[in-house]
């Protein structure tokens, strides 16, 4: 089965520094790359590199980068027959920094993926025939988030929702959401209840729940995830791993997941999957280059058995 990520093509611009600088201040950076992103993308390259059958919509520019980024996806094992080409605006980009921490800031300029319009999402119904599972993130416009999720709803496809960039969100979206997967700062936004922990994950999830979502999975860094879906609750440990760039971890835990789900592993199975792809990732650097493989996840796994 087919796992479809509609959102976010984006790429990252990537300073490595010391510590974040104060506003007005200058710093000498450690170093400089580029990197294929933006979450939709992300999360694509993590089921794909995973073996699953990966598809991908969204908008890239006609330009020097969107032609990068689409070599990228499909030397990633992801099928780019939903993307288009947007000739009028530039493919999107994220300015990142990188501290000794491994944590990060991310400015992002959406480009093309601003111009996704609900005429797009029309265009996915032909391949939820063979999808198991519909990845969604909150880099493309809001409706055509909403659009998608309906669609996929109304052809029997389940909705995964990462709520990211964090805001509040309409009911309208919440119950067509099968699995949503916030970090604490999203799930903060969310339900007004700060998460320090298992105790405010579980009333985070709670609220959601009576919001309609199907099931609650919030990312707690270095505490692991918590789940729930008012009957299950499972408290998943955090992998022990030397962090050297935290960016686009949530985005390898969501790909995890779903290419768990896709095959039809167990929920114990998809939440290992998601973990121990989030942890792995955050060991090199970069987004998309740093999704493990089936190999190197399966290798992970056994060496760190749970």
């Amino acid at each position: 089965m087919t796992v479809i990520s509609f959102g976010s093509i984006n790429m990252d611009l990537v300073v490595r520094t010391p510590r974040f600088a104060n506003p007005g201040e200058t710093l000498v950076g450690l170093g400089f790359y580029t990197a294929s992103g933006g979450k939709g993308a992300n999360q694509a390259v993590a089921a794909g590199r995973l073996g699953v059958d990966s598809l991908m919509f969204g908008r890239v520019g006609d330009d020097f980068f969107g032609k990068d980024l689409l070599k990228n996806l499909e030397n990633n094992n992801v099928n780019i027959d939903g993307i288009k080409k947007d000739d009028s605006l530039p493919s999107g980009t994220a300015m990142i920094t990188v501290d000794d921490e491994a944590e990060n800031t991310i400015i992002i300029i959406p480009g093309a993926n601003g111009a996704v319009d609900v005429v797009d999402t029309k265009e996915l119904i032909p391949f939820f025939k063979n999808a198991h599972i519909l990845m969604l993130q909150l880099e493309i416009p809001l409706d055509c988030v909403i659009s998608a999720a309906k669609l996929a709803r109304d052809c029997g496809v389940k909705v995964l929702l990462d709520p990211a960039p964090a805001r509040e969100l309409p009911d309208e979206l919440l119950r067509l959401c099968d699995f949503i997967t916030p970090n604490e700062t999203e799930a903060e936004i969310l339900t007004e209840i700060k998460i320090e922990n298992i105790d405010d994950a579980k009333n985070a999830a709670t609220v959601l729940l009576k919001r309609n979502v199907g099931a609650v999975i919030i990312k707690m860094s270095s505490a692991g995830s918590y789940y729930f879906d008012g009957t299950d609750e499972i408290i998943f440990p955090a992998y022990k791993v030397e962090a050297v760039d935290t960016v686009a971890a949530g985005d390898a835990f969501n790909g995890g997941f779903a290419a768990a789900y896709s095959e039809g592993k167990s929920l114990d199975e998809c939440l290992q999957w998601a973990n121990a792809c989030g942890a792995f990732s955050t060991t090199k650097p970069g987004a998309q280059p740093s999704m493990p493989s089936r190999k190197e996840l399966t290798s992970f796994m056994e060496a760190n058995p749970r």
